[in-house]
């Protein structure tokens, strides 16, 4: 205990003249609500905890670029589309870095795709699109994998023969499945326990990152290491996702010659072995552990919460679901099937999609950036250093971009003669140098999934019940536990 008090004690004085110099400064900064000693700006969050809401509410008060303080921590939180343009892609490399925070020194060290910076960022970013298109995104190949895994989901929808049941986990399984697929070049049993454990670690790790025990390492890690919480849960379970990705490494090593590369690891060790005597490369077995552990954490979590509120919102709006399903009628038979490129024979469909996707957008906030300078936006210092917090919700429900923002409305992606239409301000992924790589990825696995389920199947609400779209608060906002009954289609002769 005297090494967490020593350092308590080196510690205060620090934050009195960090808070002194804030004091200071901050009039040259967006402006944003009063920080007080140590905890900053996170009074304005003890009345209430965070929620879906709350950037948009301090939008109201202090702008659309707005600061907010704590834990040595200066954070500028951006919302509404033309100011995320601005930010996101006007003035895109001067906020291309992720955030470097304690915690993620200590579990991610700068290695990856997602939260690396610099050099490594740019080697590991490149080689991640480039090795996508290779493996066949948005071509027949991987789209046929992801295809088997929608239909293996249909029969277990099957098997439930129209009984009230929680889909949320079987649709985990099959998101973690086609990341398995694309990482590993095959699928896991959804009765093998390691997979399991890897789904409910990944869970559990993007949890804390909006627990209260987060925010205290972030603010005092330095004593918060030394301490027993749930922090030290998490540092275990990242410690598992670590291992469950070198022992698939491992194994693609002891057959790498035994066949043309399949998937990402291949890909990856191919590069090891091409650039191992180029002192510039980046190319190791760190990065690639982190990669995956990165494809996990980002492509399971947030499509399978995405497919949920999909599932849980056609079953309170039936109408809107036979509408789709009528669509789908019309232009195809029984027998064919449908592949992505069919979205653009169904605009309805493609528009009911997105706008499920931006009504009920599965994500608290976008990625934090890091200014890599100093720069002025409105008239404000953005200083170097400073943390950008991309409020992407704001943007998907901006009052200036959509017509009824609050409201379910399939016109926001239609032409008045009901043509699918683009707009630019939907950014569920992200914009800039920074967008998610996993983005087509992702739209492929959620078309092919509600396609093939609304085929097959109408989904309805068990009797008599009425289903809450009242959220789970967390960094990924799930739909609060909910059965539904998948009533099989019954097609004419």
């Amino acid at each position: 205990m005297l090494k967490p008090l020593f350092l308590l004690i080196f510690w205060i004085p620090r934050q009195i003249l960090y808070y002194v110099k804030l004091i200071w400064s901050r009039k040259r900064y967006p402006p944003g609500p009063f920080p007080l000693p140590v905890i900053g700006s996170m009074w304005r969050r003890f009345d209430t905890s965070i929620t879906e809401m709350t950037f948009r509410k301090l939008a109201k008060d202090y702008g659309n670029i707005y600061s907010l303080w704590g834990g040595g921590f200066h954070c500028i939180v951006v919302c509404g589309y033309q100011a995320m343009k601005e930010v996101l892609i006007d003035h895109s490399e001067a906020f291309v870095d992720r955030m470097v925070t304690p915690y993620l020194l200590t579990t991610i060290k700068g290695k990856g795709i997602a939260f690396s910076n610099g050099h490594t960022w740019k080697q590991q970013r490149r080689f991640g699109v480039v090795t996508m298109r290779k493996l066949g995104l948005g071509k027949k190949g991987k789209e046929a994998q992801i295809q088997e895994e929608a239909q293996d989901l249909v029969e277990f929808f099957a098997e439930t023969k129209g009984q009230p049941f929680d889909p949320s986990l079987s649709i985990m399984k099959t998101t973690s499945n086609v990341i398995s697929a694309a990482t590993f070049g095959h699928r896991f049993s959804t009765e093998d326990k390691k997979f399991v454990e890897l789904m409910e670690a990944v869970a559990l790790v993007l949890s804390f990152g909006s627990s209260i025990s987060y925010f205290f390492y972030e603010a005092f890690p330095y004593i918060m290491k030394y301490l027993p919480g749930p922090h030290q849960t998490v540092l275990t379970l990242l410690e598992k996702i670590v291992s469950f990705a070198k022992e698939e490494i491992k194994r693609h090593k002891e057959n790498q010659n035994q066949h043309e590369p399949e998937d990402f690891i291949d890909f990856y060790l191919l590069e090891m072995e091409k650039r191992k005597n180029d002192p510039n490369a980046t190319y190791d077995e760190d990065n690639l552990t982190q990669s995956i552990v990165d494809f996990f954490i980002a492509g399971t979590e947030t499509t399978s919460s995405s497919l949920n509120w999909t599932l849980l919102f056609l079953a309170n709006h039936l109408d809107i679901q036979d509408k789709v399903y009528k669509e789908m009628e019309e232009v195809f038979s029984p027998s064919q099937s449908i592949c992505y490129e069919d979205r653009k024979k169904l605009p309805y469909t493609n528009a009911v999609i997105h706008e499920i996707m931006r009504n009920k957008y599965s994500v608290l906030f976008g990625l934090p950036r890091q200014s890599v300078q100093d720069i002025y936006l409105n008239g404000f210092l953005i200083p170097k250093g400073a943390i950008i917090l991309p409020d992407l919700r704001s943007v998907l429900f901006d009052p200036e971009q959509w017509d009824t923002p609050e409201e379910f409305n399939p016109n926001h992606f239609l032409d008045k003669e009901g043509n699918f239409v683009k707009n630019d301000a939907f950014l569920p992924f992200g914009a800039g140098a920074r967008v998610c790589l996993g983005e087509l990825l992702a739209n492929m696995e959620i078309f092919h999934i509600f396609t093939q389920l609304l085929r097959a199947f109408r989904l309805e609400p068990p009797e008599g019940v009425e289903l809450s779209e009242k959220s789970v608060t967390a960094l990924i906002l799930h739909p609060i536990s909910y059965k539904i009954c998948a009533v099989p289609r019954i097609r004419a002769p």
